[in-house]
């Protein structure tokens, strides 16, 4: 069976070392380079198209969230694994936005940081069950966020459209309703179709029922 073939990207060459002593006591792993900076590593991905990366995500000049969005989408058979000393939520939601498949702490064990490369490796994401609970929390709340604020961003008369789009009523019969034009209906429901990032008419009345925009009283 081929070993996983690992990218090391750490600033400190101790750290760095001390992976590579510890990857390399595993049979399965393989430590195929290091770069101690983005651009460093940037070419070892590209030179030696590693299965795993382990990338700090403090490093001088371009931070790691930087170089794990490059290397995804330069090499995407590259999974990246974020390695660093900041427990925070918002860093590691940064981190999967960014692409990365796991964001292990440098205060964790030899062992669980293994586990965590060869779960990247299967292409599984590499996070305990507490965080990935308390993670998932957190995405839905900036998705809710994001949405009310996407709602908040149409004006009041694209608000009334959107309420009678729901009926089913042509642009032209929206337009008679509410004293516009045929084109000036359809540019407003290009707008908010921009401005709520959905693609056609059924996705923004479904959108608008979905959260009772449908309802009297609620197009304000």
């Amino acid at each position: 069976m081929s070993r996983i073939r690992i990218l090391i990207v750490d600033d400190h060459e101790v750290v760095r070392l001390g992976l590579r002593i510890l990857f390399e006591d595993d049979p399965e792993l393989e430590v195929v380079a290091e770069a101690g900076d983005a651009q460093q590593a940037l070419l070892e991905a590209e030179r030696h198209r590693p299965q795993v990366a382990i990338v700090d995500i403090n490093l001088p000049g371009r931070s790691g969230l930087e170089v794990c969005r490059e290397i995804r989408q330069r090499y995407p058979e590259t999974r990246v694994v974020m390695l660093t000393s900041f427990a925070d939520d918002d860093f590691i939601v940064a981190a999967l936005r960014a692409g990365a498949s796991g964001y292990v702490l440098k205060q964790v064990g030899g062992g669980e940081l293994v586990r965590a490369v060869q779960a990247a490796a299967r292409g599984e994401t590499a996070l305990d069950p507490q965080t990935a609970a308390r993670v998932v929390a957190r995405l839905r709340d900036l998705e809710s966020k994001a949405e009310a604020d996407a709602f908040r961003r149409l004006s009041p008369r694209e608000r009334e459209v959107l309420v009678l789009v729901t009926t089913g009523q042509s642009n032209k019969a929206i337009g008679a309703e509410l004293n516009l034009s045929e084109i000036t209906v359809r540019n407003y429901i290009s707008n908010m179709l921009e401005k709520l990032s959905l693609n056609n008419r059924v996705e923004l009345a479904a959108y608008a029922m979905q959260h009772h925009l449908n309802q009297p009283g609620r197009e304000q």
